[in-house]
């Protein structure tokens, strides 16, 4: 199984930048998409973002493409999304997932199997 670790959350101005990171750890070897959600209290989760591990297309959601990179480094076991020109819209509670796949890479948040606790980003005007 995979364990996923979330950091790099915390506060910026509208207009910042922040980068998020995912620790993995466990048996990494195989195929899986990776993603990134966020969520606000009462509202539905969203995906943001997400890659193979196998090295290929990335995607974005509307609302971040952009704005947001999303990009993996292998020797790590480490997933990363860049956050620039952030807005208030982009206070959330930021997650990374995970799901072991061959072939499907995609933004139904209940398929992914592994997540991390969460690390939160609040933007201020």
């Amino acid at each position: 199984q995979v364990q996923l670790v979330e950091s790099g959350g915390g506060s910026v101005q509208a207009g910042g930048s922040l980068r998020l990171s995912c620790a993995a750890s466990g048996t990494t070897s195989s195929r899986h998409c990776m993603a990134w959600f966020r969520q606000t209290p009462g509202k539905e989760r969203e995906w943001v973002a997400g890659m193979s591990t196998s090295g290929g297309n990335t995607n974005y959601a509307d609302s971040v493409k952009g704005r947001f990179t999303i990009s993996q480094d292998n020797a790590k076991n480490t997933l990363y999304l860049q956050m620039n020109t952030l807005k208030p819209e982009d206070t959330a509670m930021y997650y990374c997932a995970a799901v072991r796949s061959s072939w499907w890479c995609g933004r139904q948040w209940s398929l992914f199997t592994y997540w991390g606790q969460g690390t939160q980003v609040t933007v201020s005007s």
